[in-house]
């Protein structure tokens, strides 16, 4: 559990390190926040393994982990050159430690705790998904609360946030996650990994209605996704095909459906939503990978425009995973003074709101706790 630093600094200027190697991106950043003025992002370096995993179709945690350790070192360097920043102008680490590829998340988590001792600078300890839930606040002014959707190829989640740390889990995924749908929809029709940006592209010009595929949760009550029965139908569908005009129909109708599922069940958040906020408080963030398909972007901003709210998503550059969101997840955490000893673990599983995954895991527990 992170501990109340002593001297929280809520009206200062403050300049973090972030680090994120939770996946196959090994990212650092500087981010500066001050009161009353924009989020800086000083420097953003992101480095990808898509060449290493791409020959098998996606992320091998071993080949990953030991990516992390080969670049890590460098990657840090030049996000600190880039910032034009040294070690003394900086007010604390931040790095993710959880949930991810355990192996990874270590790595970057080890690293940050190494300069934390050598410097002596505080640790923030930050969860990948409240950097996904900040990362609207990098360049755009979103002011607290907001509801937001999170969905990448890992998480798919819609949550209400009341501020930094206080989350409340609106639904989430039973099955599989969008972006998991369209890299394994993207894989059968013989697009290289990552193949959600590739089904993008393949889709472009396609016919969505010449494909019907199932409309997960129909009339189910709640906020709760399902893509596992979409992503099967897909791909059955997909074995069958002769030509590259079926298989551009057969992309554009997965990826309407998935746009479609995502708009109706965030439909029913907004409702949950406005039972207990102002229209000042009107606001539909969306993050994660997936926000950067544009079908999907369209059809959530439509949504918001339609019940009045105001739609917000980060640049292109960090709805994936990056270290600026980290950064910033872990400035306004040091602003109130929530600091992390040097002996926090990293973690597999770690969900945003925890009591909502103890009453009501959408996995059943297994032997390191409910699944967010």
């Amino acid at each position: 559990m992170p501990r109340l630093n002593h001297s929280p600094r809520p009206g200062a200027s403050l300049t973090v390190l972030g680090i994120e190697t939770s996946c196959d991106e090994t990212a650092a950043a500087v981010v500066r926040i001050s009161q009353g003025a924009p989020t800086e992002v000083l420097s953003s370096v992101v480095l990808s393994q898509i060449d290493e995993h791409a020959p098998f179709g996606g992320v091998v945690p071993e080949i990953a982990a030991r990516a992390h350790v080969q670049t890590i070192g460098s990657v840090v360097t030049k996000a600190l050159r880039d910032a034009e920043v040294g070690a003394a102008e900086l007010d604390g680490v931040a790095a993710t430690a959880g949930p991810g590829l355990v192996g990874g998340v270590m790595v970057g988590l080890s690293f940050a705790k190494g300069l934390c001792l050598a410097l002596d600078l505080p640790l923030v300890a930050v969860n990948h998904l409240e950097g996904h839930a900040v990362s609207a606040r990098l360049s755009e002014d979103a002011p607290y609360p907001f509801l937001l959707l999170l969905v990448s190829g890992g998480h798919c989640q819609l949550l209400e946030v009341a501020g930094i740390g206080a989350y409340r889990r609106l639904g989430s995924t039973i099955d599989d996650a969008a972006g998991e749908a369209f890299d394994k929809i993207g894989g059968a029709l013989g697009l290289a990994y990552p193949a959600g940006p590739a089904l993008e592209r393949l889709a472009a010009g396609g016919n969505p209605a010449r494909f019907p595929l199932p409309r997960a949760l129909l009339g189910r009550a709640g906020c709760d996704f399902s893509f596992s029965g979409l992503k099967t139908a897909a791909a059955r569908i997909a074995e069958s095909l002769a030509s590259d005009a079926e298989r551009r129909d057969l992309a554009a109708a997965a990826q309407s459906a998935i746009a479609r599922q995502l708009a109706d069940r965030t439909a029913r958040a907004v409702d949950i939503y406005l039972l207990s906020h102002t229209p000042e408080q009107r606001r539909l963030v969306v993050a994660g990978g997936v926000a950067a398909n544009g079908v999907v972007r369209a059809a959530l901003q439509d949504l918001a425009t339609s019940r009045g709210f105001t739609f917000l998503a980060p640049p292109l550059a960090y709805c994936t995973d990056n270290g600026a969101m980290i950064a910033l997840a872990g400035a306004e955490r040091l602003a109130v003074g929530l600091i992390d000893d040097l002996d926090v673990v990293a973690r597999p599983r770690w969900p945003l709101d925890a009591e909502a995954a103890r009453l009501a895991p959408t996995h059943l527990p297994g032997r390191k706790g409910a699944k967010a």
